[in-house]
């Protein structure tokens, strides 16, 4: 039975270790094993899913990797839900992909019935989908869409990024050849598994090459570094918030446990920062604390990876290197037209590893490309032989602690609160965060406001990193002559720190 390439690689490994989590220790034959019952499950009585969309909300660990192999196995779409998110935005994405099926943890079950009790959907556990009995498995097809990731663009709402098991193969066997994985490889894994850091730098390339990954169920410094401190990882990979938590916990501990979690980490092979430029400061105080050079790179859910620092040779702060293998990569001017070395333009990525759409939106999906090529929106500029990332054309997208958010949708939600009468957000550059997310309010009559209050409101209906952590009240945001407001003032206002409310 043709299988697609990561069910054939783990055919090659039954009896190595592939998960190690919470749950316990499990071989390639045990997720073989698993994912087979979840498929069963999931089909239940049908001969294929035929792409049909499969909404999973378990926590990182052993039960996650099954189910989402197992709708992989059964040919549906897998459309990962994260853990941390209000039921808002889970019913979102539960409707915008129209999943027929949604699978749930039962630590997390009570999260999803105020939307599911009003749908007509199918809802299953965990214990039930990985107790079924065996069944025949379809033929998966490389070209079939296998994925739907959510990440918020320009035009508000976020977006469903729909990728083939042929983008799939692509994204991991470029960063396994470029990062030298083999199946000797150990990595540890503290990043969210709603996310193509996590799902694909981390978990996917692990076992597509054969090696261990060991996952925490979530990021805790103080666990992270009693991990590190045992030994026998040879990879991490995180975002630069974490690495400056890391760094954090480290200065606060002690001569001795600073020396053992230092030699620690000398031994590992390689450290990856990404999803944020990390700050020059950042990357020098985590060389003095690990002996190690973060290698930066830059990718985003479009396309996977597209641009890394070396495994071997120098690494630049700053900079995010050149081409990874099979990528193409171009920077183009505002007429389209190619610029030379040392003349910022638009990052535009062509290969097989580039989305196949978006979900619902094909007037988006073809906006997005220009003669094959994939307008990313970043903008950069070539230097001394690799690429340094300048930030966005829009000022409507905010990069915060690993994350891409929309202004205009936290706009959209904060204008339902019923103090506010009008609100502009905007991304303040910080050294912790990339960028914190800070709001600009312009408050009905009489009506006074904290920031607590306002975070407090926003966390039910937004993820806690699209929640504002820095507020100001203005009697009315600035314009230009055409009424559009100014947000370039706004961050002025935020950086000038008069009448700022902070947390």
């Amino acid at each position: 039975m043709p299988d697609i390439p990561l069910i054939q690689a783990a055919r090659q490994n039954l009896d190595r270790p592939a998960v190690i989590a919470s749950e316990g220790r499990f071989s390639y034959r045990d997720l073989l094993e698993s994912s087979a019952k979840v498929a069963a499950c999931l089909l239940n009585g049908s001969a294929d899913l035929e792409e049909r969309r499969m909404a999973f909300l378990v926590p990182p660990g052993f039960q996650y990797t099954a189910v989402q192999w197992g709708i992989w196995r059964a040919g549906g779409i897998a459309v990962p839900l994260c853990v941390s998110h209000p039921w808002p935005e889970l019913e979102y994405v539960i409707d915008d992909s129209d999943a027929a099926v949604v699978v749930a943890h039962p630590e997390l079950a009570d999260k999803l019935k105020p939307i599911l009790e009003q749908k007509n959907r199918r809802f299953l556990m965990t214990a039930e989908a990985l107790g079924a009995g065996p069944a025949s498995l379809p033929d998966i097809s490389v070209n079939r869409r296998a994925l739907i990731l959510y990440t918020s663009g320009s035009t508000g709402k976020p977006k469903g990024v729909v990728t083939t098991h042929r983008n799939i193969e692509a994204q991991a066997m470029s960063l396994i050849a470029a990062w030298e994985w083999t199946a000797e490889d150990h990595i540890l894994n503290i990043l969210p598994l709603h996310h193509i850091h996590g799902i694909i730098n981390v978990l996917t390339c692990a076992l597509r090459a054969g090696a261990v990954c060991e996952i925490l169920p979530r990021f805790e410094a103080g666990a992270v570094w009693e991990r590190i401190t045992r030994g026998g990882l040879t990879l991490f990979m995180a975002v630069p918030t974490i690495y400056a938590k890391l760094i954090a916990f480290w200065e606060a501990a002690s001569a001795e446990r600073q020396n053992a979690m230092t030699a620690a980490c000398s031994k590992m092979r390689l450290m990856v920062s990404g999803s944020a430029a990390s700050p020059v400061s950042v990357i020098e105080k985590w060389q003095t604390v690990s002996g190690h050079v973060l290698l930066e790179r830059y990718g985003m859910t479009e396309i996977g990876m597209a641009l890394s620092n070396p495994l071997h040779g120098e690494r630049r702060p700053g900079y995010v290197g050149t081409p990874l293998p099979g990528m193409k990569v171009r920077l183009v001017d505002e007429n389209g037209e190619t610029v030379k070395p040392g003349t910022q333009g638009e990052i535009q990525v062509k290969g097989s590893a580039v989305f196949a759409e978006y979900w619902g939106k094909p007037g988006a999906t073809k906006e997005s490309f220009r003669e094959g090529w994939f307008c990313t929106g970043d903008v950069a500029v070539v230097e001394k032989g690799g690429y340094r990332i300048l930030g966005r054309k829009s000022v409507d997208i905010i990069k915060t602690g690993g994350y891409k958010v929309s202004a205009l949708e936290i706009e959209e939600v904060l204008r339902t609160h019923p103090c506010i009468k009008d609100c502009a957000v905007v991304g303040v550059e910080d050294p912790e965060w990339g960028e914190r997310v800070s709001a600009a309010l312009v408050l009905n009559e009489r009506n006074v406001l904290t920031l607590p209050e306002l975070r407090a409101w926003a966390r039910e209906k937004l993820a806690a990193y699209k929640v504002p952590t820095r507020m100001c009240v203005l009697e009315d945001l600035p314009r230009n002559q055409v009424g559009k407001v100014t947000k370039p003032a706004i961050v002025n206002l935020f950086k000038a720190g008069k009448g700022i409310e902070s947390c």
